[in-house]
């Protein structure tokens, strides 16, 4: 396939992914867990910090926001495109969270968000940050657990099989709960766990089940027949208010 024929691919791609996550910064709480996520970096106006996995980029420019020399690095050009294009005074650069564009020792913060799930080895990721890192930079790592998404439902049997299947789709589906032991295996400080979780009682969230269903279905861990079932539960549940999604997101912090 030529590179013409693969460019609107990877834009419908990038565009997919980026209407995900701005519906992530949307949801209750998200704007919180941000604001947490700056405060445990213990940044001074002035100091340098990096945001591995930045996305469309919303955190750098609050954290540029903040006073501090704020970098986003991302190693998808689609993705640095629409950040560069959203906030054009703010730095970014095209790396990915093993191989950081930045001398030894020499950033004050590393965060990272939504991002270790997808990275095949995160202990390459925490020894990169480490060596980023100054003496007493601070490290915050935030991201829910896919294994873990709680679903209200008539069929708990199929749900966990449904959550489970998207779960196993990733990389490393379960790193929120591995933080803090990849944080200590990497040498790092004063290493604190905190659990955040997100309850959404509105039907915006079934795009969410949606996408669980037809990975699950993708799997062949589900046939599309007891998949659809479910979704109509979801959806009945939903028209008379008994729908509920509970998510939980880790956030870790330390020292280096």
């Amino acid at each position: 396939m030529s590179m013409n024929q693969k460019a609107p691919a990877d834009h419908r791609d990038t565009d997919a992914l980026l209407a995900v996550l701005d519906s992530a910064d949307r949801m209750p709480g998200a704007a919180r867990l941000r604001a947490r996520s700056y405060e445990l970096l213990s940044l001074v106006p002035g100091s340098t910090v990096v945001d591995v996995g930045c996305g469309a980029g919303r955190a750098v420019a609050e954290l540029a926001e903040r006073g501090v020399h704020a970098v986003g690095v991302d190693p998808g050009p689609g993705m640095l495109a629409a950040a560069r294009e959203r906030w054009p005074r703010v730095e970014f650069r095209k790396a990915g969270a093993e191989d950081l564009p930045f001398p030894d020792k020499s950033l004050h913060g590393y965060r990272a968000d939504k991002v270790f799930h997808v990275l095949r080895e995160p202990a390459r990721a925490v020894t990169e940050a480490r060596r980023v890192l100054r003496p007493g930079g601070r490290i915050v790592l935030l991201g829910q657990d896919w294994d873990a998404i709680m679903i209200d439902s008539d069929d708990p049997v199929l749900t966990r099989t449904i959550v489970q299947a998207r779960a196993d789709l990733l990389n490393t589906p379960r790193a929120g709960r591995q933080y803090r032991g990849l944080l200590l295996t990497g040498g790092f400080e004063d290493v604190a766990v905190e659990a955040h979780t997100s309850v959404f009682t509105d039907s915006a969230m079934l795009s969410l089940l949606v996408r669980l269903a037809e990975s699950a279905c993708a799997d062949g861990a589900v046939d599309r027949d007891r998949a659809d079932e479910w979704l109509a539960e979801q959806r009945r549940r939903a028209e008379v208010g008994h729908f509920l999604v509970a998510v939980p997101f880790f956030v870790a912090s330390a020292t280096a």
